[in-house]
């Protein structure tokens, strides 16, 4: 890569970080104002838990919007280099826009790389914190009834439907209360058949098994056994039944495979953890689209006019793309897209446009 390609390549990152800065500052304070708006309203919590909650929150909203980062931060880079006439000079010197512009759009694939594996476990983790914390500063608050809370675990052989009446973490261990589980046996046509019901007033989650106090233990056609203390085995830890109450965009990248793995084995569908790990590892490609779609919407040359028009059209085209991931994936999840289309579609599409508007551009 020449001096030229690292000058261009430089300016289009500065204005990438300037949007990162104002999209960033503009999403705090979103956050923030609606956190006082929700949590504020307890007299007990403070400016300090609105801030802390803010800053859990913020990753997690700044990882859905870093397509328009890049879209935003590559317009405002080439349209500045425009209206100064250092494009019109590179390209008048004999430069092919694809020179300076493929850097920019490897950068922003490398930055999806980055984003997937780094910045998506990073903002899972905060976001799981920031949803205990929440929950915590807002227990009890006006007379708030818990959910009920419903787990399914299962291999090869057997089947266990976990009710509880409320949960908590302590020291990292999932305890549940007010404890039923129903167990169910699969037969030779691997239909499952119910065995048994036991009633527990606690239960813990320890590494592989329930620990279940206080228990009540129903088998069909006999009478109830009591027992003080009884383990279940499990093929749950801490953090996989942790997820089982998250949705599959609060799951980390790296945990999504398992995931998807025990749900399947619980019986249930894993598709919308399916689709939201496609759409993860479609990421950098649609980084990499806004790239290149922010340079085709700003090579006009500037003294033809109409620039900050095409610069407009990439930004409106820009929200017309997100609505359009957003849609495939509802599409995917009802089953009506295959997922592999439903993730990786949109990402493609935008891509491919814009190598087609630039090959019209540059190349005619």
């Amino acid at each position: 890569m020449g001096r030229l390609e690292r000058y261009v390549l430089i300016r289009t990152l500065g204005g990438v970080l300037a949007a990162l800065a104002v999209i960033g500052t503009v999403i705090v304070l979103v956050q923030f104002v609606d956190l006082s708006r929700q949590v504020g309203v307890r007299a007990d919590v403070g400016a300090p838990e609105i801030i802390w909650l803010t800053f859990l929150r913020v990753p997690s909203v700044i990882q859905v919007l870093l397509p328009f980062v890049f879209l935003f931060g590559g317009i405002g880079a080439y349209v500045g280099l425009n209206r100064r006439s250092e494009l019109v000079a590179m390209r008048a010197a004999g430069v092919s826009a694809w020179r300076f512009i493929l850097p920019f759009g490897a950068a922003a694939f490398v930055a999806g790389v980055l984003t997937v594996t780094a910045l998506n476990p990073l903002a899972a983790a905060m976001n799981a914190q920031f949803e205990a914390t929440r929950a915590r500063l807002m227990e009890n608050y006006l007379g708030d009834t818990p959910k009920d809370i419903w787990l399914r675990q299962g291999d090869d052989k057997n089947q266990i439907v976990i009710h509880a009446k409320s949960r908590d973490t302590v020291g990292g261990t999932v305890r549940l209360r007010g404890v039923s589980l129903f167990v169910y046996q699969k037969n030779r046509a691997g239909t499952p058949e119910f065995k048994r019901r036991l009633e527990a007033a606690e239960a813990r989650l320890q590494p592989g098994f329930w620990q279940l106090t206080d228990v009540r233990e129903a088998t069909a056609g006999e009478s109830s056994v009591r027992s003080d203390s009884l383990s279940i085995r499990s093929t749950l830890d801490a953090e996989s039944a942790m997820e089982r109450f998250a949705s599959p965009d609060a799951i980390a990248f790296w945990r999504l495979p398992d995931a998807i793995r025990l749900t399947e084995q619980a019986g249930f569908s894993g598709a919308a953890y399916q689709l939201r790990f496609h759409q993860l590892l479609a990421t950098p490609v649609l980084f990499a689209a806004m790239a290149v779609l922010a340079a085709a919407f700003s090579l006009r040359l500037a003294r033809l006019g109409g620039l900050a028009g095409l610069a407009g059209a990439g930004v409106a085209l820009g929200f017309v793309i997100f609505f359009f991931n957003q849609f495939a994936g509802a599409l995917a999840r009802a089953d009506i897209l295959p997922l592999f289309a439903g993730a990786w579609g949109p990402p493609v599409v935008a891509l491919l446009s814009g190598l087609t508007l630039l090959c019209y551009t540059e190349d005619g």
